[in-house]
């Protein structure tokens, strides 16, 4: 009953069907997309409309994925530096013990890198793993788990201290996902010429690239963020992981990323964000809900039998970053004319008269 009524009130979140947003991407055609996006911030919808509609005009939102891996690190301690740096020579010796260990656990899983640091005689042990078309949270789990154990079988000294060690990093903000990645890397990039920059965000290109400076860079260095530098990723990105059965926390790391800015010698706007870390999975938990399912399938990440399409976490990563973009443009065109970001909240949210 209290299961039946958690899945009620999740897909009660209010949610549009936003776009279309005209994409672009290496692996497939121009395609015009309608995007669900599932939000109790309804400025979110008119704000990744607004970028949308910009992509129609100008030849769309070209996006690429650079890289994915599902990572979790385990602990293991030694009883002295000794033993942890034999099993660092073992493990640079023997990278087929990862790969064997990591088929034993599933059909799914490989095993493509790993990242190994030793503290006193303690070793983080930090595993990069393909997971196919689920996000790979558990996959990845229960392959570190058999690596660990096998680590220790071969060297029965070692303790296993625990199967998530921090430097996956789960969850959490971290350098070392921004370095390595985590989940889908993504890049996307929409140039816009100044007349379209004026007449559909009704600001100039120098306004933009401006503010980007001040607000996202020197505001974020000022702040301490950790390698990264945006005004909202995290709206957008929540928006779609509720619609699509993502795991909503792993917003966390998914909205670390940076906005880049420049006003090409003609005059006109370039504008990318990079994510490098996106997590994001067609098949798994959360997939079976009815609306999710049907968001899936709006997305072409399913057919319309509900089978999983080639690549559908793949594609749901590009479509998720050319969100991105929609939203974060809008968003720091309206923050260039000063009262526009209130006025339209407080029509949009509260219902007042412009």
């Amino acid at each position: 009953m209290i299961g039946e009524q958690l899945i009620e009130a999740f897909a009660s979140i209010p949610q549009q069907l936003v776009g279309p947003i005209h994409l672009r991407t290496p692996e497939w055609q121009d395609d015009d997309i309608m995007v669900p996006l599932a939000t109790f911030e309804s400025p979110i919808w008119a704000t990744v409309k607004r970028g949308a509609k910009l992509s129609q005009q100008v030849g769309g939102i070209y996006a690429a994925l650079l890289s994915e891996n599902m990572t979790r690190s385990i602990l293991l301690e030694a009883n002295n530096l000794e033993q942890a740096i034999a099993v660092k020579q073992y493990l640079a010796s023997n990278p087929e013990m990862l790969h064997q260990a990591t088929e034993s656990t599933s059909r799914h899983a490989k095993c493509l890198s790993y990242h190994l640091e030793i503290v006193g005689k303690l070793i983080f042990l930090r595993l990069s793993f393909n997971t196919d078309q689920a996000s790979g949270h558990n996959m990845a789990t229960k392959s570190a788990d058999a690596i660990g154990r096998g680590l220790v079988a071969q060297f029965p000294k070692l303790q296993f201290n625990t199967v998530s060690a921090n430097t996956c990093t789960d969850k959490k903000n971290a350098a070392i996902n921004g370095i390595l990645g985590r989940g889908k890397s993504v890049v996307a990039e929409m140039h816009i010429d100044r007349n379209h920059c004026e007449k559909w965000l009704r600001t100039t290109p120098e306004k933009i690239q401006a503010l980007h400076v001040k607000k996202n860079l020197i505001g974020s260095v000022l702040a301490g963020s950790v390698r990264s530098a945006n005004a909202h990723f995290a709206n957008m990105i929540l928006a779609l992981y509720l619609a699509t059965g993502q795991d909503g926390a792993n917003v966390i790391e998914g909205s670390q990323g940076i906005t880049h800015v420049d006003v090409t010698d003609q005059g006109d706007l370039y504008f990318s964000v990079t994510l490098p870390n996106l997590i994001v999975g067609t098949i798994g938990n959360g997939k079976n809900l009815d609306f999710v399912r049907e968001n899936l399938q709006q997305l072409h990440c399913l057919d319309d039998k509900g089978e999983l399409m080639p690549n559908s976490s793949q594609r749901l990563a590009l479509i998720t970053a050319a969100t991105v973009l929609c939203g974060e443009l809008s968003l720091l065109a309206a923050q260039t004319n000063p009262g526009e970001l209130t006025r339209s909240h407080m029509i949009l949210e509260r219902k007042e008269s412009p």
